[in-house]
């Protein structure tokens, strides 16, 4: 008889279980629906988003297949070119500082339009040039728009990507920019420096046209207090049927945390709970660009040559193995996670710089002729692909994902700053360095990547599978 009894209760708790287990799962349905429903307009969002990488990519592509017909038409000595051409730099750097702030007050949409304003005043600047003051001042502003668009398109991307697609994403930012500069320099051998400038147009003019039909960010909508408009803008990322209800209210409820805190100042950066994302940001961008990156792209010709390699094929190999593994590194950012990405990464870049540094101690002091061509050309290669598949994208992730909103903007122009200022440090003294010591440069480089997986083992949190909300509020 106690058996019976038993029996029956048990049943009875069965049943009385299994209305709550439906309403669970049904929530875990809808909370999966509300990040895998239709993907179209994020799809299409982030195509019209990094139109702006690609024209990023070709700012930085444009100088070196029009110098000696710029400084034939023009009649430009060697030093008003390279002024021409470092100058992108400066203006990249201006756009860094003020682009935060922009995108915080006229939102994620509004900046991405200065963005494309800049560039191309800039372009049409160098295209109707007679003399080196417009073709300076042409240059600086595609820098200034090439800066802002370093910063706006993975903040843009980031926030209205579902937390499973994020990651591949916002690396399309790096592909495209890998992209947009092998196309300038492919159009540039068959096209007049003016004609390609007028090209440097075409993205921008995409994406000033494609901001009419995507939404603005969810997340600066609902940090603006325009709750309609947020919910509108969620719903049209998440496709119609999908139920936005969980995601949307994590979202209000991180933002009314948010808003309970006093405004972010430059000096409240370096408060405990911000200091953290602040430390991880600039020193993946310190990594990123004092390995040496910029000093080996802007004159892989150079080393190629100095290695006896011919530098033409060693120039098309290098540029078609980064897009390729940039496109590799995008589409398993997602599956394979951040920190084991750049891990890889630098890991393959020490690698890199140590087979280059082989190659020109070989040459240097006469050893092995046929050996120190291959070494150089194999260094150099797997230092480009290993690069490409973390390191060239996986910090503009992390950095897109890691701030508060309340600081997004202001944070996020400090690391692009720091980005571009050491990007400029990098390119500025490689020469002077590969005078100095050919293989103790890349030594000297490979030593500064084997203290970057010492950072990332050490700081950087892994970011795959979450949302931005638990991201930040784990970090801070």
């Amino acid at each position: 008889m106690a058996i019976k009894e038993n029996v029956e209760r048990d049943v009875q708790k069965e049943e009385a279980r299994e209305p709550l287990m439906r309403v669970v799962e049904n929530k875990m349905d809808g909370e999966d629906r509300s990040s895998r429903g239709d993907q179209w307009m994020v799809y299409l969002s982030t195509f019209v988003a990094v139109c702006g990488s690609f024209e990023f990519g070709s700012c930085v592509g444009y100088s070196s297949p029009t110098q000696s017909a710029i400084r034939e038409d023009l009649s430009l000595t060697l030093a008003e070119f390279s002024v021409f051409g470092s100058i992108l730099t400066f203006g990249a750097m201006i756009g860094a500082i003020t682009i935060g702030p922009i995108t915080d007050f006229l939102g994620r949409k509004g900046a991405l339009r200065v963005s494309c304003a800049f560039c191309v005043v800039g372009w049409l600047a160098i295209y109707f040039s007679k003399g080196v003051l417009s073709l300076d001042i042409g240059r600086l502003a595609s820098g200034y728009g090439m800066g802002a668009f370093s910063y706006v398109v993975p903040v843009f991307v980031a926030e209205i990507a579902p937390k499973h697609l994020r990651g591949r994403l916002t690396a399309v930012n790096q592909l495209m920019i890998c992209v947009g500069g092998s196309m300038s320099f492919i159009f540039g051998v068959v096209v007049s420096w003016r004609d390609l400038a007028l090209i440097g147009i075409v993205p921008c003019a995409v994406t000033i046209l494609g901001l009419f039909f995507i939404p603005e960010s969810p997340r600066w909508l609902a940090k603006t207090g325009h709750q309609k408009d947020f919910e509108v803008a969620l719903q049209k990322l998440r496709g119609k049927d999908a139920d936005i209800s969980h995601e949307a209210a994590e979202i209000q409820d991180y933002i009314a945390t948010l808003e309970r805190l006093p405004k972010a100042k430059l000096l409240d950066f370096f408060q405990k709970r911000y200091l953290r994302s602040i430390i991880i940001a600039v020193g993946l961008m310190v990594c990123q660009q004092l390995g040496g990156i910029n000093g080996v792209c802007f004159y892989t010709s150079n080393i190629f040559k100095q290695a006896g390699f011919s530098p033409s094929v060693g120039t098309i190999s290098f540029a078609i193995l980064q897009v390729v593994v940039t496109g590799i590194g995008a589409s398993v950012m997602d599956k394979a996670g951040r920190k084991p990405l750049i891990l890889i990464s630098a890991s393959g870049l020490v690698l890199g710089c140590h087979l280059t540094a082989i190659s020109f101690f070989l040459k240097v002091h006469d050893l092995a002729h046929k050996a120190s061509p291959i070494l150089a050309v194999t260094g150099i290669l797997v230092y480009i692909g290993s690069f490409a598949i973390g390191m060239g994208a996986v910090p503009w992730v992390i950095m897109s994902e890691i701030f508060p909103i309340n600081i997004k903007g202001q944070a996020g122009s400090l690391a692009t700053l720091v980005n571009w200022f050491v990007a400029w440090l990098c390119s500025y003294t490689f020469n002077y360095l590969m005078s100095w010591s050919s293989y103790g440069t890349f030594i000297l480089y490979a030593a500064i990547n084997a203290l970057a997986i010492v950072f990332v083992v050490s700081m950087v949190p892994e970011t795959k599978g979450k949302t931005l909300e638990q991201i930040q509020g784990a970090i801070n």
